[in-house]
C-alpha cells in the first residue's frame, strides 16, 4: 500500500482499493514518467497537460498526475495563461522553472 504522505515521491491514491492498487502499479514508473514530462516541458515554451501527453505519445490519465507532482515538486510552474484542451476546457499552460535555454544546453 502506497504511503499517501510521501506524494509526490511516489504517486498518490483515494481511500479506494482500485486507487490504492493503481498507486501500486504506477510507482516503479512514475519517475521515469514524471522526467519524461518535464524533459518535454524544460524544451518548450509551455504547454498544457494534454500538448505534454501528445508529445509524448501517453494518456493523459498518466501524464496529468505526473504534471501535477512537477509542480508541488517546484519543477513546473503556472504560466499563468490558460488554453483550451481536447474535451474543450481552459488548461494551465505549464513552465519549466529550469528552462532548458537557460541551462545552457541544446536545444
Amino acid at each position: 500500500m502506497p504511503d499517501l504522505f510521501g506524494y509526490p515521491d511516489s504517486p498518490g491514491a483515494k481511500a479506494r482499493e482500485t486507487s490504492f492498487q493503481a498507486a501500486d502499479e504506477i510507482a516503479d514508473k512514475a519517475p521515469i514518467l514524471r522526467a519524461r514530462c518535464l524533459k518535454v516541458l524544460e524544451h518548450s515554451n509551455g504547454l498544457t497537460a494534454d500538448e505534454v501527453a501528445g508529445r509524448l505519445g501517453l494518456s493523459i490519465l498518466s501524464v496529468r498526475p505526473r504534471i501535477t507532482e512537477l509542480a508541488r515538486d517546484g519543477k513546473v510552474r503556472d504560466s499563468g495563461h490558460r488554453r483550451h484542451n481536447a474535451s474543450g476546457k481552459r488548461a494551465i499552460v505549464w513552465m519549466p522553472v529550469n528552462p532548458a535555454r537557460l541551462k545552457g544546453g541544446r536545444r
